[in-house]
C-alpha cells in the first residue's frame, strides 16, 4: 500500500478511537469493531444492528448452535393436530431490565404490535395468516393464563418456530417502551429481558452494553461489551493489530485478503464457519435481453465459479452449483449443475438468435448489452463483476457495471429496474422457508426477476403450499418443484457458498458462530487475563 494511503488510514483510525475506552484497560470488557452505528434497535422493525438486538432482546425459542430449537422464554410448546394453533408455556421468573415482569400479557402486547404494523412484515407468511384470523373476528393471540399463550393461524404453518428463534421481529420489548400502545412508529426506549442492557450510545462512535446482573438465566462472563464504529476496513485492521479493539467479526467487515494475512500472525486467532448462505447473481427474466431462458442458461455456463472461489475468495468460499446448498433442509435434490463450458454457452446463444458478428453478438441487427448493478460498498462484488465483464466479452456479450449506494441498490431490485445484480440467499436458519417465501412478494429483487417466466404463478402457489404443508413428503414435493423450476429457468447463477469469518486477539475465548450469520454470539465469549 502507498505510504500516503497508509498514513491516511492510520489517521482515520486514531480519529475514530478518540475519547473511547481502551480495550486494554479492563479485561472484563470485550471491544469489537462495527462499520456503522447501532441505529434504531426497536426489535419489531428492521433498522437496527442485529448483534445489538440479540444482546438485549429475547424470544420464546432459542436456535442452538446446530439450529436445534431450544426453550428460552417459553419453557415448552405444543402444536395442534391441524398445525394451526401453537401453545406456549412461559417462564415465570423473567423480568425486563426496567423491572416489568414478563408474562402472557406481555407476549400478547408484543405480537399485537406486530399485527398493528402487518404491512411492514409482508415477508412473513405467519403475520399474514394471523391477520386472516383477526379479519374473521377472532383473536389470533390469546392469553390462556398468566404464563400460557396461544397463537392461531388461518392455515397450518410449520416455519413459525424457526421464525420465533431469529432476532427479529418476534423478540420482546418492554411495554413501557411502546408509543401509544404500539411500536410501528418507533420505541421510546430499548429495554429487553436479555443478558445485556444498552448503557449508552455515542452516535457513529461507540455503543456500550453492560451485563444484566439480574438476568434470569446463566450470566455471560464478559461484564461489558463495546462496539466501536470504524467504517474503514484498513482502519479496523490497524486498530486490531494495535490492541485498541479485540475482534473484527462478519463477512461484511473482513475480506479474504485480510483473513489470510491474519491467519499467519500468531497474536491472533481466525475462525471460519460452515457455509451459511449462497452468493449469487439474479437475472431479471423481464429484461429484454435476458427474457430467453437459453440466454440465462448460457450465462450460467460462462461463469467459472472455481475461479471466483479460488482466486477472488482465496478459497474461503466453495463453488456453488445450486441455488441452495445440499445441507439446507429440502434442498438435497438431484439437479444437473451448469458446468463451465464456453462451447455450450455459444450454442445456446446461437440458438437464441444472438449470432456473433465480429467482436459482438447481435440479434435482428441489435448488439447484446446488459447492465450488472451492485452495492458500491462491497468491493468483492465489484471484483467479481469486473472478472465476469471481461470473460463474457470474449464471446461477444457486452456487460456494463454500475455500483450504487446500498439503499438505492435495494430499491432498484425491489422495483425490478435491473438486468442482473448480486444477491444472496437469506442463509441459515432462514433458508429455505423465509428466502423462498419472500419471493412471493416484492421484498427484494426475486419477485420481479421471476415475473417473466411462465411458471411464476405456479411457483408462488407451490411455495405457499410448502409453507402450509403438515406432511413432510408433500412439503418436499413442493420445495422440489420450486428449486427445480428456478434452476431450469436459470433465474439465478449461484457463485459460491458464503462462510462467516472472525479475526480476534488470542485473549478472546469462545469465538464461534450462530446459525444466523447476522448474529454474533458474544454471550458465549470470554476474556483470558
Amino acid at each position: 500500500m502507498p505510504i500516503q494511503k497508509l498514513m491516511t488510514a492510520a489517521a482515520i483510525a486514531v480519529t475514530a478511537l478518540t475519547s473511547m475506552p481502551s480495550a486494554l484497560a479492563d479485561d472484563s470488557t470485550l471491544t469489537f469493531a462495527n462499520y456503522r452505528d447501532i441505529r434504531d434497535l426497536n426489535p419489531h422493525l428492521y433498522g437496527g444492528e442485529i448483534f445489538a438486538q440479540n444482546l438485549i432482546f429475547e424470544g420464546l425459542i432459542h436456535l442452538g448452535q446446530d439450529g436445534v430449537l431450544e426453550p428460552w422464554l417459553a419453557k415448552s410448546w405444543s402444536t395442534s393436530e391441524d398445525g394451526k394453533v401453537y401453545t406456549f408455556k412461559l417462564r415465570d421468573d423473567v423480568n425486563f431490565t426496567d423491572g416489568t415482569h414478563f408474562d402472557a400479557n406481555v407476549v400478547k402486547a408484543n405480537f399485537e404490535a406486530l399485527l398493528d404494523n402487518a404491512n411492514r412484515h409482508n415477508w412473513l407468511e405467519s403475520i399474514r395468516l394471523m391477520v386472516e384470523v383477526e379479519s374473521a373476528g377472532k383473536k389470533s393471540v390469546r392469553v390462556v393464563d398468566d404464563y400460557t399463550v396461544e397463537v392461531e393461524f388461518a392455515e397450518s404453518y410449520y416455519p413459525f418456530l424457526v421464525e420465533l428463534g431469529v432476532t427479529r421481529p418476534f423478540r420482546f420489548l418492554s411495554p413501557k417502551c411502546f408509543k401509544e400502545g404500539t411500536t410501528k412508529n418507533g420505541a421510546s426506549c430499548y429495554v429487553g429481558t436479555g443478558s445485556y442492557a444498552l448503557k449508552n450510545n455515542v452516535v457513529d462512535q461507540h455503543a456500550t452494553f453492560d451485563r444484566n446482573e439480574q438476568y434470569w438465566g446463566e450470566k455471560p462472563e464478559v461484564k461489558s461489551i463495546v462496539a466501536r464504529v470504524i467504517p474503514d476496513n484498513q482502519s479496523r485492521l490497524l486498530s486490531l493489530r494495535s490492541g485498541e479493539i479485540d475482534m473484527v467479526y462478519g463477512l461484511q467487515l473482513i475480506n479474504a485478503q485480510s483473513f489470510k494475512q491474519f491467519e499467519k500472525d500468531p497474536r491472533f486467532g481466525t475462525a471460519l464457519s460452515e457455509p451459511v448462505s449462497t452468493r449469487m447473481l439474479i437475472l431479471n427474466s423481464t429484461s429484454e435481453n435476458l427474457s430467453d431462458t437459453r440466454v440465462r442458461q448460457a450465462l450460467s455456463h460462462l461463469t467459472n465459479k472455481s475461479i471466483i472461489a479460488e482466486r477472488i475468495m482465496l478459497g474461503l468460499e466453495k463453488p456453488a452449483d445450486t441455488l441452495l446448498a445440499k445441507n439446507v433442509p429440502y434442498a438435497n435434490i438431484p439437479l444437473t449443475p451448469y458446468d463451465y463450458s464456453v462451447a455450450q454457452a455459444e450454442q445456446l446463444l446461437d440458438a437464441a438468435g444472438w449470432v456473433k458478428q465480429g467482436a459482438v453478438r447481435k440479434r435482428d441487427g441489435k448488439a447484446f448489452e446488459i447492465t450488472l448493478s451492485y452495492d458500491s460498498d462491497k468491493v468483492v462484488e465489484r471484483t467479481i463483476a469486473q472478472y465476469l465483464q471481461s470473460e463474457w466479452s470474449k464471446v461477444g456479450l457486452k456487460m456494463n457495471i454500475v455500483g450504487e449506494e446500498e439503499q438505492a441498490h435495494r430499491d432498484r431490485l425491489k422495483q425490478g429496474q435491473f438486468d442482473l445484480s448480486f444477491n444472496i440467499s437469506w442463509g441459515t436458519p432462514y433458508d429455505p422457508q423465509s428466502f423462498l417465501g419472500g419471493m412471493r412478494k416484492p421484498v427484494y429483487g426475486d419477485y420481479a426477476a421471476q415475473k417473466g417466466i411462465p411458471e411464476k404463478a405456479e411457483l408462488d402457489k407451490q411455495i405457499l403450499e410448502a409453507l402450509e404443508a403438515n406432511d413432510e413428503q408433500q412439503r418436499q414435493q413442493h420445495y422440489t418443484y420450486v428449486l427445480e423450476t428456478l434452476h431450469n429457468q436459470a433465474i439465478y447463477i449461484p457463485l459460491t457458498y458464503e462462510q462467516n469469518r472472525a479475526i480476534y486477539s488470542t485473549k478472546v475465548q469462545g469465538v464461534g458462530f450462530n446459525p444466523s450469520q447476522f448474529e454474533i454470539p458474544l454471550q458465549r465469549m470470554s476474556i483470558k487475563p
